[in-house]
């Protein structure tokens, strides 16, 4: 059986070759991928980075930790509270302790050296340094985020001078230096911006910078200034002595050896780098395993089923079906083997390529590395095995039961090209695919918005129409082809019936560009279809005239600004905080909702948001607005929740908004913000009132304390999507993977097919016809078969967008769906172009040959 199989593929190496690439691509593609994946599931092990040299750090605790029937469950706190004086105190006692506060200090470069020349105001300048080390920032720079720190804390990371001296005076800092930050020096002097307010500053020192954030340094009475409350408390005693001090009840953190890392300024970075990295490369392996699947498994169909006439004579001569059987798998599995092997090879010298290019692109951070993880390598090879075989089992099920006399006679013409159990795997398939969107929008409509939804429902579908491809090749191809068959010449007439009479050969044709279509128009058109209703719920729910946020999250707006503009003269000023509520679901779950806290009186003024029961007017300290998605959502109803600071508190649902795409979170009152500091202003001119002179007043606020105001149109398209947005570069890296895969079976299918039809050509070449003739039939029968494939895609990710549509209707957002026209334009013409190509190349090969000799040539 081997050797009849290694004859078999040394026969008919056309038609293996094919098989070969296109499987070999799919492994490598899978391997590479996997490889990239494998490197995701552990982030990097890193050490305490701001209090290595500490030997305790004592800090509020800053998880949520909720006992229920099934454990304690535990949440990270939005806002942790500070170590009080009382607790600082009693530790003191224990040691000489340090105290750490952390606050955001801004920085702008105003004068150096000594032949300055400064021009601008506020921190909008353009500073030109003289001498041999003259350097010229961008005019209208902004202030360089950093962060303020006492100085005594300095020697728990540590930080050591690399130049000056430590500040002694209110009015000295000392800066780190290095690739995170501007490069400054001893000598500088800086506008610095602080919640007390902005204060020019000389640099009297400097350290290096250690990576993980750019600091200034004051001295220790000038930070408790700045910043009253304690963050973290460095103690130089036994940690165990510093746990029984404090007791088990204290809501302490007492952080000791690797549990340092806690304390450090976001400590879990990292894992949530790599969240976003593993769901890419998870959906880019499952694509290209399902893409690579479908076109391995439909090219061996069609070279399966263009060896009817040998099966049969095999028949005839006595072969029996178990025999063909094994023949064509055990060509199969060594076509796999191989293909696999070289796929793994493939993969394995790719996947550095593909992480330095993610790298590259942003999508992945820049310490991302490939590990030493080998089982993807594996996983990827026996996948093309079974792939393979799997594939060979399914499309050889057919020739083996057939008779001679029939095989023979279906060896002709196309006829019966869907078996019962094929036709009920379809239908079966299809009710599912469109079941299970169904059930999802009467359900939960929300469910159908997310990414693992929108990615894995088109499948069905294009699995369902893949399997009915024979069947829906005719009438589509007839539609395609009416009006060319009208036009004078043969050349329309001729397209259309070879259309139907091969219909294998159009459906093996159409199968991948089904695949390639559906998929780009489905995952490209949601994406822009959510980001579109995104869009169309933020320009409804603000109302306001100018919007003022800090730009970088997590930092509130300087108090100055915010004292400023609640003065302007002529405007309703609505401030408001991010914070979070933590709600126990079914006492089994913790839930944190993103939540604001807003000024109730002024909400309604400067926002519009879609409230579905309640009024908003009712929020007050005791009370809350929540959106659908709460287990909860009857007015008057109360609800336990834990907010972001961690206190416990019951309130009364007022209002209730619908869910939208999600953005809609919740609202409280500042009473209830959990410590947290304003970082958004939104600002209606109110009525009568001047906008000029509004505006006037935002700027010149905002130009005294760095602060930029942006109106509503500027800070809906800063919010929106860019064109290098991630979500958008790793849905062109997956379609990039799904067209290569749809090339090789393009380009695999078109070469069998043209190979098979030498006679055909033969006959057509001594009947008349030219060879350039020739030539653009057989290159307007591929391009037929493009559009049927184009066609078939069409329609399934017509019915994916307009379930998303429909799930958003019943969510409460109408926006219209977004249909990709250009994406689809260039992947349906460069179908169409490497398919015109793959099917002229090898038919004016062929018709180098005299068509008498062409005529009597046998398979």
């Amino acid at each position: 059986m081997l050797m009849l199989a290694l004859r078999g593929v040394r026969t008919r190496w056309v038609t293996f070759v094919g098989s070969f690439v296109a499987l070999a691509l799919g492994v490598g593609l899978i391997a590479a991928t996997g490889l990239a994946l494998a490197a995701t599931f552990d982030a990097p092990e890193r050490g305490p980075e701001r209090f290595a040299a500490a030997p305790v750090v004592v800090r509020a605790a800053d998880h949520l930790r909720v006992d229920t029937p099934t454990g304690t469950r535990s949440k990270p706190l939005d806002h942790p509270g500070p170590v009080g004086p009382r607790i600082a105190d009693r530790l003191a006692a224990l040691g000489r302790t340090v105290e750490d506060r952390t606050f955001p200090a801004d920085v702008t470069l105003t004068r150096t050296g000594t032949d300055p020349m400064v021009t601008g105001t506020g921190t909008d300048l353009t500073v030109t340094r003289t001498g041999t080390d003259a350097r010229k920032p961008r005019p209208g720079q902004s202030a360089e985020p950093r962060v303020g720190h006492p100085w005594a804390v300095a020697a728990a990371a540590p930080y050591r001078l690399t130049s000056g001296r430590a500040p002694a005076a209110p009015g000295e800092v000392v800066v780190t230096t290095g690739p995170g930050g501007a490069p400054l020096r001893t000598g500088d002097r800086l506008l610095v911006r602080t919640p007390a307010g902005n204060a020019p500053r000389t640099v009297v020192g400097t350290v290096g910078g250690r990576g993980f954030e750019d600091a200034v340094f004051f001295t220790d009475a000038e930070a408790a200034r700045i910043s009253p409350g304690i963050d973290a408390l460095v103690v130089h005693a036994d940690a165990a002595v510093v746990r029984e001090a404090l007791g088990p009840d204290s809501g302490m953190d007492i952080l000791t050896g690797h549990d340092r890392r806690r304390a450090d300024p976001d400590p879990d970075r990292d894992a949530r780098a790599l969240v976003s990295v593993n769901a890419l490369l998870g959906t880019a392996a499952g694509i290209t395993l399902f893409v690579s699947a479908a076109v391995v498994a439909s090219t061996f169909s069609f070279a399966v089923a263009g060896r009817r006439r040998e099966f049969g004579l095999l028949r005839t001569a006595g072969a029996t079906p178990g025999q063909i059987r094994r023949t064509v798998c055990a060509e199969a599995v060594l076509v796999g083997v191989l293909a696999s092997a070289a796929g793994a090879w493939l993969g394995a010298r790719s996947a550095p390529v593909l992480v330095g290019r993610m790298t590259e692109a942003g999508l992945a951070p820049p310490w991302f590395a490939l590990g030493d993880a080998s089982w993807p390598l594996h996983a990827a090879f026996w996948t093309g095995v079974f792939v393979a075989t799997a594939a060979a089992l399914v499309s050889c099920h057919r020739a083996g039961r057939t008779a001679p006399t029939e095989a023979l006679r279906e060896a002709a013409v196309d006829s019966r090209v869907m078996p019962a159990s094929r036709w009920a795997a379809a239908v079966l398939i299809l009710l599912a695919g469109l079941g299970l969107p169904a059930l999802a929008l009467a359900v939960d409509p929300g469910d159908l918005l997310g990414r693992k939804s929108y990615i894995t429902r088109p499948m069905l579908l294009i699995v369902g129409c893949a399997l009915l491809a024979p069947v829906l090749v005719r009438p589509v191809g007839r539609l395609l082809t009416w009006l060319p068959a009208r036009l004078p010449g043969a050349t329309g007439v001729l397209v259309r019936e070879n259309t139907a009479a091969g219909v294998r050969r159009t459906a093996a044709v159409a199968a991948p560009v089904l695949i390639t279509v559906a998929l780009a128009a489905t995952l490209t058109g949601t994406v822009a279809t959510l980001e579109e209703a995104r869009a169309t719920e933020a320009r409804t729910a603000v109302t306001a005239d100018f919007v003022v946020t800090s730009g970088q999250e997590g930092r509130p707006l300087p108090p100055a600004f915010v004292e400023r503009a609640r003065a302007v003269e002529g405007a309703v000023v609505g401030v408001s905080r991010s914070t979070a509520v933590t709600v126990l679901e079914e006492d089994t779950a913790l839930v944190t909702s993103e939540a604001r806290a807003v000024d109730p009186a002024r909400l309604a003024v400067v926002s519009e948001l879609p409230v579905t029961a309640g009024r908003l007017a009712d929020l007050d300290d005791g009370t809350i607005v929540v959106n659908e998605e709460w287990l909860t959502t009857r007015i008057g109803d109360r609800v336990t929740v834990w907010l972001g600071d961690g206190r416990r508190t019951s309130l009364r649902i007022a209002a209730v908004l619908a869910t939208g795409t999600g953005d809609n979170g919740v609202y409280v009152t500042r009473h209830n913000a959990g410590g947290a500091g304003v970082d958004r202003i939104d600002v209606k001119v109110a009525e009568g009132g001047d906008r000029r002179a509004v505006a006037a007043a935002l700027h010149s606020a905002g130009a005294a304390t760095g602060t930029r105001v942006t109106t509503r149109a500027e800070w809906l398209a800063a919010n929106g999507p860019g064109p290098n947005d991630p979500t958008r570069t790793g849905l062109r890296m997956i379609l990039g993977i799904a067209l290569l895969c749809t090339a090789t079976a393009l380009a695999n299918t078109l070469v069998m097919a043209t190979s098979g039809r030498v006679r055909d050509l033969a006959v057509l070449r001594l009947a008349g016809a030219t060879v350039p003739q020739i030539l653009r039939l057989v290159a307007a029968e591929a391009v037929a078969a493009v559009g049927v494939g184009a066609v078939l895609g069409g329609v399934v990710a017509a019915v994916n967008l307009l379930v998303v549509w429909g799930a958003l209707v019943l969510l409460g957002v109408t926006s219209a769906v977004v249909v990709p026209w250009g994406t689809l334009g260039l992947v349906v013409a460069a179908a169409a172009l490497l398919a015109a190509v793959s099917a002229v190349l090898p038919a004016s090969l062929a018709l180098r040959t005299r068509p008498v000799e062409l005529a009597g040539a046998r398979e």
